[in-house]
This record gives structure tokens, C-alpha cells and sequence, in this order.
């Protein structure tokens, strides 16, 4: 008798990590752990997997991580961690301390690569090969998918730190430490109770601050649409999901500003291109298993 096809996947986020057992297509077990200092946290994560994997052996592991990462292979440091302001967590060495002895195949990759990539698979972005996924929440990350597999260069893609044309009159600085008002610094969580000076979940959806975060989401969507061709555009996180009014006025300032210069653009298919991804919170989790899945293919 055939053993079933286990896969291991691991999303690690700033906040949390969490090891996934898939086993025929259907995630059976995980296990959530808080992202501490770098060492605990990575021997933690690896040492589930390698109980799983004593148990039935796993055919493949996928790593979904916060980045920035080095993800080329020809580098001495490939799979560790970058510059980052989570702090301890710069030059981690995140795939070797997760893989340690593991006898499979594995990839790492962005998060949000990983859920553009689950998207591509089993969600919003089914049938389509030009997929770029923006999540909007702690911070702002983008992953890009050109003929089904993410885009790897001298990096990864870093969206969130585009510095595009702002409203008139917006005058709001940004708060990224390093490029001040790029896009995570003009719309992400921590951006957004700068702006309003509250907690943005308590800012009515008729303040007029709001109109200013539409235009630079709208913005991101024409520089996205202008240098990738994306066929779909998918926003996750908690911004676009829990402010529904935003998506709509996307569309139309999106049309406003490229609708008379992109032949395929019209405000019914900025609807189609331009929505909310399909996986919802699971985006994360099934990205690690659709890496764990493309290591084995």
C-alpha cells in the first residue's frame, strides 16, 4: 500500500510562524508558534517538521517567509535573511536553520510570492500565468508571477517600496525608515494611524483622508499594470478586505488615469483585474504548501 504524499510547509511571518502537514492535498495538522529571536524560532519550526517527517516521510517543504531574502543561489548566503528593522533578524540564517538534516526537496520564498503562487493554483488567479498578489496590512508586500512562477532576479520584488505620484495636496509624509512616503509608507497599518492620527480602524469611511490612500493604491495598481502586464491584480490583507468602499474607487481612478492610453482597460475590466484575492487568511499557509508542491515538480 502507497504512503500518502505528505508536504511540509512553513509561513513565517513577523508576528508568528506556522508549520503545516499536508497530506494529499488537505492540510492536516499545523502548528503556530510566536516569531521570536531568530535561533528558538527557526529550531522550534524545524523541529516539528522533523517530527512529522519521522512519522511519514515528507515528500517536499516550502518556505514562505517575511523578507527581504537572498534568494539567489549562486550566493554564499542564499536562503538568510536581508536588511531588515525586525530586529535580530538580519542575516538569519532562515533555510538552513528550518531544513537542517530534512532529507527532501524544499524552496524558500517570499510570502508573498508563496501566495501568489497559492493563487495561481486554487484561487483568484486560476488560469491565469501573469499574477501579481499585494497584501495590505502590517506592511505593505507584492508578489509577482509571470507564466505561473515567481519573478527572481538580483532579488525579489519589493512593491512596496515603489515611490509613485501623489494625490495633490496630500501632504502626509510617510513613515518608512527608509524611503519615508513609498508605497508601505503611505499605506500600511502603521502608515495609515500616522495619517489619521488614530487607530485607522476607528476612521469613519467618509473621512476624506481615505480618498488619498485610494489614489496611491490606484497608483500602484498603473505602475503594476504598466511594467508587468499583470492579467490579475490581488489584494489581501486587512485594508482592502475590511475597507470594501476602497476597491471601487481604485477601479475608477485607475480607468481615469491609463483608461485612454491601455486599449484593454475599461472600468468593467479594472473590476475583473483588479479585486480581492480568493484564499482570504489562508493565502499564507497554502503558499507554503504550493512552494512545497512546485519543489517537488
Amino acid at each position: 500500500m502507497a504512503l500518502p504524499r505528505r508536504l511540509g510547509g512553513i509561513e513565517l511571518g513577523g508576528t508568528k510562524a506556522i508549520a503545516i502537514l499536508s497530506e494529499d492535498g488537505r492540510i492536516i495538522e499545523s502548528r503556530t508558534i510566536p516569531t521570536g529571536a531568530p535561533e528558538p524560532t527557526l529550531a522550534a519550526l524545524n523541529g516539528q517538521l522533523a517530527e512529522w517527517h519521522a512519522q511519514v516521510p515528507l515528500a517536499a517543504l516550502g518556505i514562505a517567509a517575511f523578507g527581504p531574502l537572498q534568494l539567489d543561489h549562486a550566493k554564499p548566503d542564499f536562503g538568510t535573511m536581508l536588511a531588515t528593522p525586525k530586529p535580530g533578524w538580519s542575516g538569519a540564517k532562515v533555510a538552513a536553520l528550518i531544513v537542517g538534516d530534512l532529507d527532501c526537496p524544499w524552496l524558500i520564498d517570499t510570502d508573498v510570492n508563496g501566495a501568489a503562487l497559492a493563487e495561481y493554483r486554487s484561487g483568484a488567479g486560476q488560469g491565469y500565468g501573469s499574477i501579481c498578489y499585494i497584501t495590505i496590512g502590517t506592511g505593505l508586500g507584492g508578489g509577482l508571477l509571470i507564466d505561473g512562477k515567481p519573478v527572481h532576479g538580483v532579488m525579489h520584488p519589493e512593491i512596496g517600496h515603489l515611490r509613485l505620484r501623489r494625490a495633490p495636496g496630500d501632504m502626509f509624509a510617510g513613515v518608512c525608515p527608509f524611503h519615508a512616503d513609498c508605497l508601505e509608507g503611505l499605506v500600511s497599518g502603521p502608515a495609515l494611524a500616522a495619517r489619521f492620527g488614530c487607530d485607522a480602524a476607528m476612521v469613519p469611511d467618509w473621512d476624506a483622508g481615505w480618498a488619498y490612500v485610494a489614489s496611491d493604491i490606484a497608483a500602484l495598481c498603473g505602475a503594476i499594470l504598466l511594467t508587468t502586464s499583470a492579467q490579475r491584480i490581488l489584494f489581501g490583507g486587512s485594508v482592502m478586505v475590511r475597507r470594501t468602499f476602497l476597491l471601487p474607487l481604485v477601479h475608477t481612478l485607475v480607468v481615469q488615469a491609463l483608461g485612454s492610453y491601455l486599449p484593454f482597460l475599461t472600468q468593467q475590466t479594472a473590476r475583473d483585474m483588479i479585486r480581492i484575492a480568493g484564499l482570504g487568511s489562508e493565502a499564507g499557509t497554502l503558499g507554503a504548501i504550493a512552494l512545497a508542491s512546485a519543489a517537488l515538480e
